[in-house]
């Protein structure tokens, strides 16, 4: 694989069972995949979609370190809930970590997700400038 392709693991379950990276820069962007409040084994915030929010967002943010960026790169989030009455809970935590930063946002309700007890999922999309 070219040099300009490098990946992040978080050491999450699904990582492996599935065969994914928790992040992958590719020229000047990083992708970080869908992420949750799940640390290890122990799902954070069981029941509060604002806890899940800012962990999940947290755990994604910590990805991107992994190539020295932090919030102020992101330029793009995706928000998955699985309650519309959650919308309000999850805004806060995005605006509390991404409000002086503005990324363009997408929020989905969907079905459901692997494990019943998550109720948001995120992603996002940084810009890391010129690569050397």
């Amino acid at each position: 694989m070219s040099e300009a392709v490098r990946r992040v693991q978080s050491g999450s379950l699904w990582e492996e069972s599935i065969g994914f990276a928790r992040a992958v820069a590719a020229g000047d962007r990083v992708l970080v995949a869908g992420t949750t409040s799940f640390q290890g084994s122990v799902l954070y915030g069981e029941g509060d979609p604002y806890e899940q929010a800012r962990v999940a967002f947290t755990n994604a943010l910590e990805a991107l370190g992994g190539f020295g960026l932090g919030p102020d790169a992101v330029i793009r989030t995706r928000m998955y809930l699985t309650h519309a009455r959650d919308v309000d809970e999850v805004g806060r935590a995005h605006r509390e970590l991404f409000g002086a930063v503005r990324p363009v946002a997408t929020l989905l309700v969907v079905s459901g997700f692997v494990d019943p007890r998550i109720l948001v999922e995120v992603e996002l999309e940084a810009f890391r400038g010129a690569t050397t």
